[in-house]
């Protein structure tokens, strides 16, 4: 069971949702030749053989149609028009045949209830899997609506009684409509169930989007000035330098200097981008974890004075978080608490749903983003510990100490600040 276990972990919700309907279609099948077995015990042992290789066939086109029909219906394949054809027909046969063997099996009433019975539920089990591979209202209804009609006729024919025929066309109708209903909604929620997956991701791509849309804007407020200054006071010393005039020294000095100011400026906003205050990283990572579709919050804020070195190292430490929890294992829910004290400041970040391949992918050696992470809170004395905190619980703390220096240099929180971040963390 660890093999078909770890399979099934490893599928997404939607491929859950997917397997779970094909095997319910394939178990209405299998719960059909199973039943008709058990009915065809009074037949005999050559009419009931005969009745179950016959309903044998009709199982093995049912299951055929189900994986050809949910395929379709996620646009992996073309519409099975001629198997669904095939199916309507050997519904028919079938029915036909179990009421045929039943009248040359032995005459008792118990005979009769079985072929019945196994005729019943041929055309009702048809039904609702060819209703899988079409669509619209009026196909849905005359599909349970025809069978129902044929099986009035060939109840009546073989000599029933118009009030039994009507019931027994009843009933098929009332059995293949409520199955054709089951396959209808549950391709609906199939179909529901991928859409939302792929809303989800598109929210968090965008996310992702705007987070560079805002860099690249950043870089191309800073850089588009310079570079056009630059592109005419070389254009001016190119004509200067032709003609022979010493102005022209004096603006490639000009160029050199705007040259260097637009590398300070673009070091300034990569180094913004990187070491953006540790309030920022936070919000984002909330922001991309909902968009993701987690249920993400935040206990706790970053004091003011908080040294820009410890707000660098754990604004890392959160964006590796956020990463990990988006990439591996199926989490609903995560929670980043923030703690902050006169000597220490910790940060943890818990989500669930992690299975035990992405434990081991995250806390492995080959895990580059959390050594990495190690190696930058050393710098600042900080630890890392990450690992399971229970069933399909991960949970990543960082500790970092804070320098025991006066508060009025500014390179630590205040007591005020450190008693107002307490009273906001439980």
């Amino acid at each position: 069971m660890r093999g078909p276990g770890r399979w099934w972990r490893r599928q997404s919700k939607p491929e859950k949702v997917e397997t779970y309907t094909r095997w319910s279609f394939h178990f209405f099948a299998v719960t059909e030749f199973v039943t008709v077995g058990l009915m065809a015990v009074p037949l005999g042992a050559w009419p009931g053989v005969a009745l179950l290789l016959t309903v044998a066939v009709h199982v093995g086109v049912c299951c055929v149609t189900v994986s050809r029909a949910l395929d379709w219906t996620r646009g992996r394949r073309p519409q099975p028009v001629r198997l669904l054809w095939t199916l309507a027909a050997v519904t028919a046969a079938v029915g036909v045949a179990a009421v045929g063997i039943a009248d040359r099996g032995p005459d008792h009433e118990s005979v009769d209830a079985a072929a019945g019975g196994a005729f019943g539920l041929v055309v009702i089990v048809g039904t609702g899997i060819i209703v899988l591979g079409v669509r619209g209202r009026r196909r849905v209804f005359a599909i349970p609506s025809g069978f129902a009609a044929g099986s009035f006729v060939v109840a009546f024919t073989r000599g029933a009684p118009m009030g039994e025929s009507l019931f027994a066309s009843a009933m098929v109708l009332l059995g293949g409509g409520l199955l054709a209903f089951t396959a209808v909604v549950s391709v609906w929620l199939l179909n529901i169930v991928y859409e939302l997956d792929e809303a989800r991701e598109t929210r968090a791509r965008l996310a992702v989007a705007e987070e560079r849309l805002r860099f690249g804007r950043d870089l191309h407020d800073v850089m588009g000035r310079n570079l056009a200054v630059i592109a005419l006071k070389s254009e001016l010393a190119v004509q200067l330098a032709q003609r022979g005039r010493p102005e022209a020294v004096a603006q490639m000095v000009e160029v050199q200097r705007l040259a260097h100011e637009s590398q300070r400026e673009v070091r300034e906003v990569v180094r913004g981008y990187r070491e953006v205050d540790l309030g920022a990283e936070l919000a984002g990572a909330q922001g991309v974890l909902t968009a993701a579709g987690i249920d993400c919050t935040v206990t706790g804020r970053p004091p003011a004075g908080l040294p820009a070195g410890v707000q660098s190292a754990l604004g890392w430490v959160v964006r590796e978080a956020a990463t990990n929890v988006l990439r591996h294992g199926d989490p609903r829910r995560c929670g980043i608490r923030l703690r902050v004290s006169e000597e220490r400041v910790v940060l943890s970040v818990e989500n669930d749903g992690a299975l035990p391949e992405a434990e081991a992918a995250v806390t492995g050696s080959s895990g580059s983003g959390l050594a990495g992470l190690r190696e930058r809170l050393a710098e600042i004395d900080g630890t890392l510990e990450a690992g399971p905190a229970g069933k399909g619980i991960f949970r990543l703390t960082a500790e970092i100490p804070l320098p025991s220096v006066p508060a009025a240099s500014g390179l630590v929180p205040s007591a005020a600040a450190v008693r107002s971040v307490s009273e906001v963390t439980p």
